[in-house]
């Protein structure tokens, strides 16, 4: 199946299970983000084929709960589901995993996208991201997109400026311009593949860190900033809007074979 499609599902509830709502600035909270740095440096989760996350069904786990390896050569699990020519990796927040992206995973896959959630538990978020991508484009994607929430979207971010066979667009919503070591307004001024921002207007120093990454992307073909009016919902909470949702899909439809 291609991965253009026309037939869409929207409004699904997204999985509960990440606290898809909650906040990761590492601007404000540089802390909390040292803190977790040293807990993933200390006691990383060894990743599992066949895991659930706390949010699969058992048939899920079994035929898509995978573990591949990232670009340094860590293992990282992850939810395989979907089929088609067009790949998309989607990253998770801080405050959670995978399951942030499982229901908008399974949904995707459904209308003919070959997608890979990666489950983050090492301490080189992009280099996960690239071993995901290596991966889709191993089990038969030949177009790739890449799509990250906050923490995910600077590491989405960072990740595709890294890639030397780049993503054909890229989608970052709340994304901060730094998380941790990351820089993702560095990576994005040499990024030359369509983006699109999206981010609350109402989300706090997240609203002005969209603007700020779009102004810096000169030489994306397309740079799409979309600030939601009245809405602080953050990073993949966003979706549950479906004008919201249709914006992205929209997007990652243009850019699909």
């Amino acid at each position: 199946m291609s991965g253009c499609v026309t037939v869409l599902l929207v409004g699904l509830t997204l999985a509960g299970c990440g606290g898809g709502g909650g906040k990761d600035d590492a601007g404000s909270r540089p802390q909390d983000t040292r803190a977790a740095v040293k807990k993933a440096e200390v006691s990383p989760v060894a990743p599992a084929k066949g895991d659930d996350f706390g949010c699969l069904t058992p048939a899920q786990a079994a035929a898509g709960s995978i573990v591949f390896k990232s670009a340094t050569g860590a293992p990282v699990g992850g939810f395989l589901t979907g089929s088609g020519n067009t790949g998309i990796v989607l990253a998770h927040q801080s405050d959670g995993n995978v399951c942030q992206w499982k229901d908008k995973a399974v949904e995707l896959g459904r209308t003919g996208f070959r997608v890979l959630a990666v489950n983050s538990t090492t301490v080189d978020e992009a280099a996960e991201i690239e071993g995901a991508a290596a991966t889709l484009r191993a089990e038969g994607a030949w177009k790739l997109l890449l799509m990250g929430a906050s923490k995910g979207g600077t590491a989405t971010l960072r990740a595709a400026a890294r890639m030397t066979l780049k993503p054909d667009a890229v989608v970052a919503l709340s994304a901060p311009e730094k998380y941790g070591s990351m820089d993702a307004l560095d990576a994005v001024t040499g990024l030359g593949v369509p983006v699109l921002y999206m981010a609350g207007d109402q989300d706090g120093g997240f609203t002005s860190a969209a603007r700020e990454l779009s102004a810096a992307s000169a030489k994306a073909p397309e740079n799409r900033l979309v600030q939601v009016k009245g809405s602080a919902a953050h990073g993949v909470a966003l979706l549950t809007a479906p004008a919201n949702w249709d914006t992205v899909v929209a997007f990652l439809r243009k850019y699909c074979t």
